[in-house]
């Protein structure tokens, strides 16, 4: 899986594939706001995975404000056709171990306590659980 950065020119695949009920109330409602954020954004980035030429996945990440922090994994959506595939974990792996990087310890992510998928998607990873912080669970993967 090839990695770049969002751009304007990826809002109109965004939308559609947004407008898929489940992702939609997973991560949704996006907005021109939301874009504007992602694209000016200084303290993470919005990666757009892309496999035989086309968007196949979108990944947000916040990065650590201290060194030696964890970086976050703020959000993971697959092109809803290909769900179930394995194309998240591609993403994610992928994200990962994407050189444009600050350097960090290690990532986390949170799993809102209803999401049962992403809670088996980070536990099926192998992501450290580390349990209930705000609500939320809360996965740590340390860097190697």
């Amino acid at each position: 899986m090839q990695l770049r950065r969002i751009t304007p020119q990826d809002w109109p695949w965004i939308q559609h594939w947004f407008e898929d009920e489940r992702l939609n109330e997973e991560l949704g409602p996006l907005d021109a706001a939301w874009l504007d954020h992602v694209l000016h954004a200084t303290d993470g980035v919005q990666l757009v995975g892309v496999e035989d030429g086309a968007p196949a996945a979108l990944v947000g990440c916040v990065w650590s404000p201290e060194p030696g922090g964890l970086h976050g994994i703020t959000d993971i959506a697959v092109r809803p056709a290909v769900r179930g595939t394995g194309l998240g974990r591609r993403a994610l792996a992928a994200v990962v171990g994407w050189d444009g990087h600050p350097p960090a310890a290690g990532w986390m992510a949170f799993v809102d306590h209803e999401n049962d998928a992403a809670h088996a998607f980070f536990t099926a990873l192998a992501w450290t659980y580390r349990g209930l912080d705000a609500e939320m669970h809360r996965f740590e993967l340390m860097a190697p």
